[in-house]
């Protein structure tokens, strides 16, 4: 099982355009929300989480997935289930994904010595030891980083692409959503 952590203050594009894709192309994915099922994001969207952090499966990991905000990528740091899930995906060698401000979780731990990441501008020194890359998004390894919100889709398409092992798969869920950015356009 893939588990979606949600943390109070997370960003939510970075936490709910990822899930809407993992669903859309039939890989399992879990939301956990930390300190209860109600999780209220940065922006004050409240979102149900799935699951709460005491009912996370440690035999059956697969994939960690850590959305950025503020405070949630402070809460999510500070959570022992969150930490565990890592340790064992890095372990395993499973997913471990992070965007914004969440990489700086996993350069805090040294996971990010000698790996390519990216992150949201201001968080480089936090990614310990990475080639810190100024790209949306960074696959290293079982490792994925992107910079921040905008950046949620290529994230999505990208933990998609890890997952089922084909650009491809990702590539068409991307087309089939219309996504294709041309920068706003007056008319």
């Amino acid at each position: 099982m893939i588990y979606l952590f949600l943390a109070e203050g997370f960003e939510e594009i970075e936490a709910l355009a990822p899930l809407d894709m993992l669903r859309r192309a039939s890989i399992p994915v879990s939301t956990v929300g930390v300190g209860g099922k109600m999780v209220k994001g940065a922006h004050n969207v409240c979102v149900m989480a799935d699951t709460e952090e005491e009912n996370v499966d440690f035999e059956n990991i697969s994939g960690v997935i850590l959305p950025g905000g503020m405070p949630g990528t402070k809460n999510l740091e500070a959570c022992e289930t969150v930490q565990k899930a890592i340790d064992i995906c890095i372990n395993n060698q499973d997913l471990v994904a992070a965007i914004c401000a969440a990489p700086s979780i996993l350069g805090h731990k040294g996971l990010l010595a000698g790996k390519k990441a990216t992150c949201f501008p201001g968080f480089e020194k936090d990614c310990t030891g990475a080639n810190v890359l100024s790209q949306s998004v960074v696959t290293d390894g079982n490792i994925i980083t992107a910079r921040g919100a905008g950046c949620a889709l290529s994230f999505g398409g990208a933990i998609v692409a890890y997952l089922k092992q084909d650009t491809d798969v990702a590539n068409q869920l991307l087309q089939d959503m219309q996504w294709n950015y041309e920068g706003h356009k007056r008319v």
